[in-house]
């Protein structure tokens, strides 16, 4: 979306809230006993969903369904309607507060209803220059929401991860609606530690900003998380960092995408402290394995746009490592951890036998390259399944050296994705077995 006009709609008092939120279904009967429900009992309510939130801040898991809703009868399934436009569908079936664990995004409802989900991406909808001449800063996920009836959802709880201290004021929190006329914005009914409420709201791709004055200058302090991988191999343990705000959605993002590669995430804490947004942090170990690169930049990648990370390998790893990251301004120390030989062996163990063709082909690319027999049987494979053209194949079958063909080739298909690396590792295969077996031995 270009850059618009932006609007600001009012929300209603903080007092109709209070009278509006039922704790059952309603009908024509029960209007006057819900109208009826003391603010105590009310207030009671909430005391206990930020406490819930709170606890999947500080003890956030990588097992957390992200196929079901927490329910006040027991999880409801989410059912995913298209892949590509990572959408997903539900029906609550009763009148309650639901939670997608997996996200932060809550709901309460006053009757059964049915919702959709989708994911949005801040870059998509917000140009940069714009959110720096406003001093805007994306302070959680987007999501494109639908609901039918719209009227049965009392409450929307939109996930942020700005912490509420310091200089941080409740006023700069908005909601931004993405719509046909631009950006409309519109202020919270309250901000919670880890949430923002709306009170009935209006639907659509929606998310928390936070807007500071112009020529403000504040550190804004935001919860984060520490997210440690590890690849097994024999050889050469490798390990991947991230440090990130504490976006459940962006946690699962980069999850998916380490699995890939058959990253298994280690169970670490959150930082000590909250971090600073744009901040520099300094990532040290106590083995001095090299770490490239030593420094992160603490910032807000939408999910699914590639995120920074440090790296490092360790060997076989015969003894325990300390790993910290420390303030680079001020050298204080907000993170550390101590990564044994027996996780390694513990978390490789529970890690799911899943088998990526993709992955193999590409941690595989120097030894492949020197190694393919069949190059012929596998060009005429990639063009009957139309991985190549015509063209392509030609162009790698015109290269001068064996070794500069496969290279072509590898480098070509890598290219074209997930699916085309997939039918490549089938037509290896099929067509030099003992040679794909070897490799992967060597992987275990």
């Amino acid at each position: 979306m270009d850059k618009k006009e932006c609007h600001e709609e009012s929300s209603s008092s903080d007092e109709e809230l209070w009278r509006r939120i039922p704790t059952s279904s309603v009908s024509e009967d029960q209007e006057s006993s819900e109208e009826q429900v003391s603010g105590a009992v009310y207030s009671e309510m909430h005391q206990m969903i930020s406490s819930i939130y709170a606890e999947l801040h500080f003890m956030f898991k990588q097992d957390y369904k992200y196929d079901q809703f927490l329910g006040p009868e027991g999880n409801v399934d989410v059912e995913l309607i298209n892949k590509s436009a990572n959408k997903y569908s539900l029906r609550f079936p009763t009148a309650g507060w639901y939670l997608w664990s997996a996200t932060g995004l809550g709901f309460v409802v006053r009757d059964a209803v049915t919702v959709t989900i989708a994911f949005g991406s801040w870059s998509q909808h917000l140009a940069l220059d714009l959110q720096h001449h406003e001093q805007w800063l994306a302070a959680g996920p987007l999501f494109a929401v639908t609901a039918e009836p719209e009227e049965a959802v009392a409450e929307i709880h939109l996930p942020h991860f700005i912490s509420l201290q310091g200089e941080v004021d409740v006023s700069w929190f908005l909601v931004a609606h993405f719509k046909d006329e631009g950006m409309v914005l519109q202020r919270p009914s309250r901000v919670e530690p880890f949430y923002a409420v709306l009170d009935n709201p209006s639907f659509s791709l929606m998310g928390i900003l936070l807007r500071i004055a112009r020529g403000t200058r504040l550190s804004i302090p935001i919860t984060s998380n520490t997210l440690l991988y590890f690849h097994p191999h024999p050889e050469d343990i490798k390990f991947h960092l991230y440090l990130v705000p504490s976006d459940a959605l962006l946690t699962k993002m980069i999850d998916d995408e380490e699995e890939r590669f058959c990253g298994v995430r280690l169970q670490t804490s959150p930082s000590m402290q909250p971090l600073t947004f744009g901040a520099h942090y300094i990532v040290s170990n106590s083995a001095h394995l090299e770490i490239i690169p030593t420094e992160l930049k603490l910032s807000y990648r939408s999910p699914g746009e590639i995120q920074p990370f440090s790296k490092f390998n360790a060997g076989q790893m015969k003894e325990p490592i300390q790993l910290e990251i420390t303030d680079k301004r001020h050298g204080t120390l907000v993170w550390k951890t101590v990564v044994k030989p027996v996780d390694i062996q513990l978390g490789a163990a529970s890690a799911p036998r899943t088998f990526s063709g993709a992955a193999f082909v590409r941690e595989n690319h120097r030894q492949l390259q020197a190694r393919i027999g069949d190059l012929k049987g596998v060009l005429d494979d990639l063009q009957d399944n139309e991985v190549l053209s015509e063209n392509e194949k030609e162009l790698v079958e015109q290269a001068k050296t064996r070794q500069s063909k496969t290279d072509a080739l590898l480098s070509m298909v890598e290219k074209k994705g997930d699916r085309a690396l997939e039918l490549l590792f089938r037509s290896l295969s099929e067509r030099d077995p003992y040679l794909v077996s070897y490799l992967r031995q060597q992987n275990l």
